[in-house]
This record gives C-alpha cells, structure tokens and sequence, in this order.
C-alpha cells in the first residue's frame, strides 16, 4: 500500500482498526502520520521502516483518528496539527482554513481547506497531487453528517471538486465496497460505476487497498460528486418522480437515503 508521489518521498497505508488507514508520508528518514487512532500500528512501521517521526496531521477529533496521539508524542515528541474548531488534545498547532503550513523534515507544503460537515471543524491537507480528506470523501461516497449540516459537507464535497483531476485522494476508511453497492443502486445505468465495482472486487478478494483513490476517477462514479450531473438527475427522476433536482437539494436527498441503506427508501 506504498505510493510515490516524487521520489523520495512515500506514501503509506498503515492499517488500523477494522477498516482505518493511517497514512504514513515520509522521505527514509523522517515521517508525518494523518490521523493516528492508534499508535502501536505506527510505532511498529517507524520501527521496521527505521524513521523518525516529526508531525502528525488531524483532520477531525473523531477518537479513530486521534487515539494515539498521546503515545506517539511520548515516544517521539512531534509537532501535531489539527483544527483550530476542535479542541482536541495533545494538538499543539491549531491550524484554520486557508492557512498554508510547511514541515521542514520532509520538505512539503500543506494547504488547509474547510472541510465542515462530517464534524464542525473538520479540515483536509492539500499538497500538490495528494489530499488527506479524513472522513469527508470516500471512494465512491461520502462522510456521515454528525455535527455540520448537508449545506456544508456539499460546499466541503464542491471544494474537492475544484481540486486538479490528477489529485490522488487518501482517505480515512476502506468503505469502497459497501459504497459502490449504494452508487449502483443511484446509478445502475452508469457503465464506468460497473467497471469500476469489478476491479475494486478483484483489490478486495486479493486484501489490496483500493485507495488512494483519484479525483478524476471520483468525478465519473461518485454519485456524491454527481449531483450536478444530468444522466444522474435524469434517473432519479424516473425513479423518485416529484424529486428537487437541484444538486444541493439532491445531495441532501442522497445523504438522508445512504444513512438507512440498504433499506428503502419511501419517497
């Protein structure tokens, strides 16, 4: 589960939990870890990798994410960021959207962006050809809304929408699977969502990840993203037929129906 974006540097997926990643970026020397829920996955890695680690990134104060922060900054004593909204502890740079901020160890730029509505202050990491979204984007679906409202995880979905199309996209949980069965029930007409199920069901059957995933990728699947779509609109209409299409309207529509899935929907 290792990626190169530039060489040296590397991308890893510890796993954690039932279905967690914690993702690993480092350049043989030093690392950052995103989202750490626990920490003896990470010590572990750094021991076999022989890495220091030097910052660890928080998206949310979700305890699968910021579990084991308290053990890693004993062992290590990184520098830890996470959202200005959250107070969550052992986090000794709280950081807002829009801030820009840089880890000398491993050379690489971060942009916050504002990701509200999986939780109030929930923010994602973006470098130049890898976001670190924690629970807002999935492969092929999206966060639950436990804090914000469907207003602002569809403005947090529509920021990801204006990254570039190459944008590698690491998130949280290995949920693909059990969302695609949801996006072929929306769309069962879309041939690209088909193909895409099969190869996610040949990574799953062989215990491969199927993330990162990537933006241009979600764009054509992701019926969280499509809501602007027409083909998409168009099939819902036929199925749902009083149905406000309007995308924020049918984002909402498609939140409120994946949170009782697989049961139906009385619309």
């Amino acid at each position: 589960m290792a990626t190169n974006i530039n060489s040296p540097i590397r991308i890893h997926g510890i796993a954690a939990f039932q279905d967690n990643y914690i993702w690993a970026i480092d350049n043989g020397e030093y690392a950052l870890v995103v989202d750490p829920g626990e920490a003896q996955p990470v010590l572990d890695y750094l021991a076999r990798q022989h890495l220091t680690l030097s910052t660890i990134l928080i998206t949310h104060h979700h305890g699968d994410h910021t579990g084991g922060i308290n053990d890693l900054s004993q062992y290590f004593s990184p520098t830890v960021y996470g959202p200005e909204k959250e107070h969550i502890k052992g986090v000794s740079v709280s950081v807002h959207p829009r801030d820009t901020i840089h880890i000398p160890q491993l050379d690489l730029d971060f942009t916050i962006l504002d990701f509200a509505g999986h939780t109030r202050g929930h923010i994602g990491y973006y470098a130049p050809g890898m976001l670190f979204c924690g629970d807002t984007l999935f492969s092929a679906g999206c966060g639950r809304i436990f804090e914000g409202s469907p207003t602002d995880l569809f403005q947090a979905l529509n920021t990801i929408k204006q990254l570039p199309l190459e944008t590698e996209i690491y998130c949280a949980h290995e949920y693909t699977q059990n969302n695609l069965q949801f996006a072929l029930d929306v769309e069962p007409n879309n041939l690209l969502l088909h193909n895409y199920a099969k190869q996610v069901a040949e990574l799953r059957v062989n215990n491969h990840s199927t993330i990162p995933t990537r933006l241009s990728q979600e764009l054509l699947i992701n019926p969280f993203l499509r809501t602007d779509q027409e083909s998409l609109q168009h099939t819902l209409k036929q199925r749902f037929n009083h149905i406000d299409c309007t995308p924020l309207a049918l984002f909402t529509f498609l939140r409120a129906w994946k949170n009782i899935y697989p049961s139906p929907l009385h619309y």
